[in-house]
């Protein structure tokens, strides 16, 4: 064959590869880019203004220091404005209902919302739940997308999910990570809790955005971190959709979350403790203690009971119990399977609303005196007694105190209710020194 020849046969050689290759189909390169086309409308920015208690110097409260000093006795709380943002998922668009963070617009005497599409809207509050972090907000606008409901019971770790929110301010931001662990509990976050944990970048602004799976399913609300820095480790937790959805459609319908309570104070079922017990298994929780009057005392729930199961559903820990409950309106009806010495038995009961009870402080308190004490919240983790009224003019108003503090300790000692406020501040007739917590923050009021 000449060289001529060759070159001819090796050009056609390589037409035809060129035409094989143009023929054959191209595979698409994997992206997530058309499922955040449909998700990333249904993300908002929360913007907030408002005004909170400025924390001050303990040494203030101290009415000897402010006579030593010429300050008033009369100490006024000082406020500051404040403002900050979040972020929010519209969840119905012909309603214009919104879901966030309770922490987000705690306090807000003003939200913003922004839109995708540029627009700002002046939104309401329908309602919040600070138990479990979530509030439900509306605004009036036409053309909104709406997030789809997934389910969050069918998450598992490693599925793959994208965090979508605004992080330090920069709207419209989607970070890819993985489900790291389910149903992260005591995690002092909050008062119930069954977070999903991921390594999805979560930051501050993220919080009340979308944790969403690859179909562009709404399965989480972003809620909180845990970075040293402020900033991002990897550790994120959210909301379990399941969760959030309950809590919203009951805010959207009442305005407020009625809870039911059982009355009984519980514990984990360890394996050690199973085996003193004599139990073949160690599922469910130990009943430490049943509230006198309530509902599961008339159930005949007994202290030392082993709750196993609820409405047929096993009860894997107390914090599986304890959100479980919380999750129930007022009049829901339990069947509740429990082992008593060894023997299986069955009990039904209906929750009730919890009793609000208001203590007054007795007359052999003086340092107390015209103070109205109550329980906190059911669901709080903060334990103490919440401060429902003081009488003007009192030394306790003299001193700073104030409706709505939490008092957590009287006298460097932790106090859980009323009544153990009242017993430790018995025991000092010159002073009062309360651990008060306020808007979040710890200080200290001495009363004397």
């Amino acid at each position: 064959m000449s060289r001529c020849g060759g070159i001819v046969l090796l050009i056609g050689a390589l037409l035809t590869f060129d035409g094989a290759m143009a023929q054959a189909p191209v595979a698409p390169e994997p992206t997530l880019a058309p499922m955040l086309e449909r998700v990333l409308p249904g993300v908002v920015s929360v913007a907030v203004r408002g005004r909170t208690v400025a924390p001050q110097n303990p040494l203030l409260s101290d009415p000897f220091f402010r006579r030593f000093f010429g300050l008033p006795e009369q100490q006024q709380p000082l406020e500051r404005e404040f403002r900050a943002a979040g972020s929010g998922v519209i969840v119905d668009a012909a309603r214009g209902f919104v879901l966030t963070n309770n922490h987000v617009v705690e306090n807000a005497d003003e939200i913003t919302i922004a839109l995708s599409d540029g627009r700002r809207l002046e939104a309401d509050r329908i309602g919040t739940d600070p138990a479990t972090d979530l509030a439900v907000l509306h605004i009036q606008a036409t053309g909104l997308t709406a997030v789809p409901f997934g389910d969050s019971d069918r998450l598992r770790v490693g599925d793959y999910v994208v965090a979508i929110g605004n992080p330090f301010g920069l709207s419209q931001t989607a970070t890819l990570g993985i489900v790291s662990a389910l149903g992260r509990t005591n995690l002092g976050i909050g008062g119930y809790e069954d977070f999903i944990q991921t390594d999805a970048s979560i930051n501050p602004g993220n919080s009340g955005g979308a944790l969403v799976n690859l179909k562009g399913e709404l399965v989480g609300i972003n809620s909180a971190i845990i970075g040293p820095s402020g900033g991002n480790v990897g550790i994120g937790f959210a909301i379990p959709i399941n969760m959030a959805r309950h809590i919203m459609e009951e805010l959207i319908a009442h305005g407020e979350i009625r809870r039911g309570q059982l009355g009984v104070t519980i514990q984990d079922l360890t394996p050690e403790l199973a085996k003193a017990l004599k139990l073949t298994a160690a599922r469910g929780v130990i009943v430490n203690s049943v509230a006198p009057g309530s509902v599961a005392q008339r159930a005949g729930i007994q202290a030392g009971d082993v709750i196993t199961a609820v409405n047929g559903e096993a009860v894997s820990s107390a914090s599986d119990l304890r959100n479980r409950i919380g999750m129930m309106r007022v009049g829901t009806r339990l069947r509740i399977s429990l082992i008593r010495k060894g023997a299986a038995r069955e009990v039904e009961a209906v929750l009730e609303e919890p009793k609000p009870s208001s203590r007054v402080a007795p007359a052999d308190i003086p340092l107390l005196a015209s103070v109205a004490l109550g329980p906190v919240e059911p669901g709080s983790r903060s334990g103490g007694a919440v401060v429902l009224e003081v009488g003007p003019g009192s030394p306790a108003a003299l001193a700073g105190l104030a409706a709505g503090d939490v008092i957590v300790g009287v006298n460097q000692e932790p106090v859980n209710s009323p009544e153990e406020v009242f017993a430790a501040a018995r025991q000092d007739r010159e002073q009062v020194l309360l651990e008060v917590m306020r808007n979040g923050s710890l200080r200290f009021i001495l009363i004397s």
